[in-house]
């Protein structure tokens, strides 16, 4: 099974959604606080089952691998053809596109380990000694919104696989170009003579 452009789209747009369905269900899953259980000169916080955490680092992880094939698949050479990285950076919409996907990713991998980590310290640690403590969780709001990014990273990366694709058939058409001018040129040039209709 050969590696096509459409094949790497699809395994980037497929693990973009699964990042995108489990941060939005890490979120929806998160409690929105726990129950203090007062003890001596401690507050215990009983947190609810919560899965939150758990997709939360499953959608980081789905977010990371449809990072590293979107990169890969821009810089793979299908059909055995490879293409210098400064071709493809040549074209301008390119060079925007790979940068805005990259930013993306890192900024939907900072909301989703943000909440998910924090989240994971307040299981954890729900001993505590400050006797006015209200078990907090982490902040709302920042798994799902971290989920959209999440998918818009995915986008990004297919746009930016889009306009490696263009790039790459230009390169291959001026190369085509070149080489026919090379070895199959005919050259017409007219040169007056002397005496001789011209």
């Amino acid at each position: 099974m050969a590696v096509t452009i459409k094949r790497a789209a699809l395994i980037v747009a497929f693990l973009g959604v699964l990042s995108f369905i489990f941060g939005v269900i890490a979120e929806n899953k998160k409690p929105a606080a726990g129950t203090r259980i007062s003890g001596k000169d401690v507050v215990i916080c009983k947190y609810p089952s919560d899965p939150s955490v758990v997709l939360g680092y499953l959608s980081v992880a789905f977010l990371i691998l449809s990072t590293i094939v979107g990169y890969w698949s821009l810089f793979y050479p299908y059909k055995g053809k490879s293409v210098s990285h400064s071709v493809l950076f040549r074209s301008t919409s390119f060079f925007v596109f790979f940068n805005i996907a990259l930013f993306t990713g890192g900024l939907a991998a900072t909301l989703l380990l943000w909440p998910t980590i924090t989240e994971h310290l307040h299981l954890i640690r729900n001993v505590h000694h400050n006797l006015t403590t209200d078990c907090p969780t982490a902040k709302t709001g920042l798994l799902g919104g971290g989920a959209f990014v999440s998918l818009d990273s995915a986008l990004f990366w297919l746009v930016a696989l889009m306009l490696a694709d263009n790039a790459r058939e230009d390169h291959f058409d001026e190369v085509e170009k070149d080489s026919k001018a090379d070895h199959g040129q005919v050259l017409t040039d007219e040169y007056p003579v002397k005496g001789g209709a011209v």
